[in-house]
């Protein structure tokens, strides 16, 4: 014979479960006039990104350190024991989750 799980648990355990199901909060983005894609990429530090280097070339990754010339990502989405440092030039665009 099986004992019925108390309301208490049952309310413990739906809630813990919501919990961990819920997406991702999302990032403020905003863009101005005279912004350029290092100034994002800075605004954006500590925070996951996509960045676009081309048609189907692109790499998910927290923001760690933002030069003119590269930007460095780690945490990379499905490599997560790999860093990437990225020549700004070749990007295309940034991906922000913003919702």
């Amino acid at each position: 014979m099986t004992r019925p799980i108390p309301r208490a648990l049952t309310g413990a355990l739906l809630l813990a479960l919501a919990m961990s199901t819920a997406p991702i909060a999302a990032q403020t983005f905003t863009v101005s006039q005279d912004d350029t894609l290092e100034k994002l990429l800075v605004a954006q530090k500590g925070k996951r990104v996509t960045v676009k280097l081309g048609p189907s070339d692109e790499l998910t990754g927290v923001v760690k350190v933002v030069s003119p010339k590269v930007v460095h990502l780690s945490e990379i989405a499905g490599r997560e024991f790999f860093d990437a440092v990225i020549d700004t030039q070749r990007i295309v665009a940034v991906i922000v989750r913003t919702k």
